[in-house]
């Protein structure tokens, strides 16, 4: 009996399902989560894209849980953010902390739900843009005329403590033209622009972006016209100018008069070569080069030595037993044995080695005997 029940039950709903499909009716489609803003680093707000709806009435909750958390928790405000939206007021802000958003969607059908977004307030913040745009034409004398301009930070950020820190762009252009000029201003909330051109319609915008952000929308156009005559009118700055350029011209010119020289050569005048105190170049040329040390101070050269006294005398050698230098038996003991005395009278038997080579091809000592000295060669 039970199992005809249960049979009956999931036929009913098998059967309600397909008139449903037949009627075009279906589980919503997915959600996407389309940004997350904070203006001012206090508050912030979500918008989503809903999905398809299946056909029938579906209902859409934003559910979020903090990192490291596991309850969950739902919007608090779905007003203020407009449609398809969740407004977090400072009570459900904090700072330095990660929220897990999701988006469930729900219908007769089913439900569905979106892809987590994980938002940091801390850099989600996009502020409104500046506001109080002012542009005012300045002609001060003796300079050169410029557009100035000011503004004010927008209404919510907090600047004045330090809360958030604000820099500024500018654009502007002529009214006809289709590129913008952009000047980055920084902090300040005032700039100058020159270089304008007379007779011209300008318009100018200013945007603002944190440290950690997003640059905010352009302010509202603001319009300056630009006069005909818009240039400086004071041109004592060039008539100074022109009178020092005469009175240097005609200083130039008594001078080149006085002294009887051409405008070339005071001009650009002739380049000196190089001299030294004493040199004669005509001694260089002629190839006196004694004449041309003595004129330079150096000492004259000390006078050469004759390459006779300074050659090395060497004795000329037989190898034959007959005029063999030492005893046989110095062969054994070349040390004991008895010098052969050469007088200078052999100087002109000497060969270029200064050693005897005895029969066995052995090197003997030799002695050589000079007026005061004996050297032993080895």
């Amino acid at each position: 009996m039970k199992e005809n029940v249960a049979s009956t039950v999931v036929f009913i709903l098998l059967l309600f399902l397909n008139i449903n499909l037949l009627n075009g009716q279906s589980p919503p489609g997915k959600p996407e989560i389309i940004k997350c803003r904070s203006p001012e680093k206090e508050t912030f707000t979500c918008w989503w894209k809903p999905g398809a709806d299946g056909g029938l009435p579906t209902s859409y909750t934003l559910t979020y849980h903090k990192e490291g958390e596991t309850l969950t928790h739902e919007c608090p405000d779905y007003k203020t953010g407009g449609p398809n939206s969740c407004y977090f007021n400072k009570k459900h802000t904090s700072i330095w902390t990660i929220y897990i958003i999701t988006i469930n969607a729900t219908n007769q059908m089913g439900s569905c739900s979106s892809d987590p977004r994980y938002v940091d307030v801390t850099y989600i913040v996009e502020p409104d843009p500046p506001v109080n745009l002012t542009l005012e034409l300045k002609q001060p004398e003796d300079k050169k005329p410029y557009l100035w301009m000011r503004w004010f930070p927008p209404t919510l950020v907090d600047v004045r403590s330090g809360w958030l820190t604000l820099q500024y762009e500018i654009r502007l252009k002529p009214e006809k033209s289709a590129e913008w000029e952009i000047h980055f201003a920084g902090q300040q909330t005032q700039f100058k622009i020159l270089s304008l051109y007379p007779g011209q319609k300008y318009l100018v915008q200013v945007r603002c972006k944190p440290d950690h952000g997003f640059w905010s929308e352009w302010s509202p156009e603001s319009s300056i016209q630009i006069p005909n005559d818009f240039t400086m009118k004071d041109s004592t700055v060039w008539i100074f100018v022109a009178v020092l350029s005469a009175v240097f011209c005609l200083i130039m010119v008594w001078a080149v008069a006085l002294k009887g020289y051409s405008m070339v050569s005071c001009i650009l005048p002739p380049v000196p070569g190089p001299k030294i105190k004493g040199f004669d170049t005509h001694l260089l040329e002629k190839g006196k080069s004694e004449e041309l040390l003595s004129a330079l101070g150096c000492q004259e050269f000390p006078p050469t030595s004759d390459c006779e006294d300074l050659l090395v005398e060497f004795l000329e050698v037989d190898d034959s037993e007959d005029q063999q230098l030492m005893p046989a038996h110095s062969k054994e003991h070349p040390g004991q044995g008895s010098p052969l005395l050469l007088g200078a009278s052999h100087h002109n038997d000497l060969t270029d080695s200064p050693r005897t080579i005895s029969s066995q091809g052995s090197l003997q000592p030799v002695v050589f005997t000079t007026p005061k000295l004996i050297t032993a060669l080895w």
